[in-house]
C-alpha cells in the first residue's frame, strides 16, 4: 500500500509535497479569501484525502504560515545600482506589486505580527538600504522597524479599500467634488507620496 504522499510503486505524490500544498492554498486565498480556506477544501483541490494533508501540515495556522514564507521567498527586491533613494523606491514598488498579485493574504498576513522575519527578503533588503543610506548601525533595526510598520499601514490602508475612499473626500465642506485624477484613488501617485515622505524622514535622520 502507498504511504501518504506517495502514489503507487512509491513514487511521490507531487500534489503532496510543500511546495504543492502552499502552492494550492495560496491559489484558494487568492480567490476566495484566508476565511475561506480549509483543510477539507484544500484537499478536495488536490484530488487527496484530508488526513493525508495532516501529515505534512498539522493545522491550518501551519499552512497559513507556509504559504507567507512561499511568497516571501518570491521576494527579490532589486536594489543594486543608484543612490539609495533610489533603492528604496524601488524596493517599496516591487513589494507593493508582490502585494497586488495577493492582496488576500497580505491584508491577512499584515495583521500577524511576525509577518516580517529578520532572515525574509524584505527585512534584510530594507536594512542593507538604510546601512547603506548612512544610517547608524545602532540604529538601522530600529529606523527599518518604523518604516515597516508605515509603509505596513500604507498597503494595509489600499487593501482594504481605506485609502481609496478617503483620498476622495472633499477636504472643506466648501470644496468642490474631489475627482479621480485629483484624489487618484487607487492610482500610484499616493504610494509615490508615501514613499517620498518616508526617504524625506530618513533623510531628516542622517547624521550630519
Amino acid at each position: 500500500m502507498a504511504t501518504s504522499g506517495q502514489a503507487s510503486g512509491g513514487r511521490r505524490d507531487a500534489r503532496l509535497t510543500e511546495q504543492g500544498i502552499y502552492t494550492a492554498a495560496l491559489r484558494l486565498i487568492d480567490a476566495d479569501g484566508v476565511g475561506a480556506l480549509s483543510m477539507r477544501k484544500l484537499a478536495a483541490v488536490l484530488g487527496v484525502n484530508p488526513m493525508s494533508l495532516y501529515h505534512h501540515v498539522p493545522n491550518k495556522a501551519a499552512l497559513l504560515r507556509g504559504v507567507k514564507n512561499l511568497i516571501a521567498a518570491q521576494f527579490r527586491p532589486r536594489v543594486d545600482g543608484g543612490i539609495w533613494q533610489e533603492q528604496l523606491y524601488r524596493f517599496a514598488r516591487d513589494f507593493r506589486a508582490l502585494a497586488h498579485q495577493h492582496p488576500n493574504l497580505i491584508v491577512h498576513s499584515l495583521a500577524s505580527p511576525d509577518f516580517i522575519e529578520p532572515e525574509d527578503p524584505f527585512w534584510t533588503g530594507l536594512t542593507g538600504i538604510l546601512t547603506r543610506a548612512g544610517v547608524p548601525a545602532t540604529e538601522v533595526a530600529a529606523v527599518g522597524a518604523v518604516l515597516t510598520s508605515l509603509f505596513s499601514g500604507f498597503l494595509l490602508a489600499e487593501g482594504n479599500g481605506t485609502l481609496g475612499r478617503l483620498a476622495v473626500l472633499q477636504p472643506t465642506p466648501t470644496a468642490g467634488p474631489a475627482t479621480a485624477s485629483s484624489a487618484d484613488a487607487g492610482g500610484d501617485r499616493n504610494f509615490t507620496f508615501a514613499v517620498q515622505t518616508l526617504i524625506a524622514g530618513i533623510e531628516a535622520h542622517l547624521p550630519r
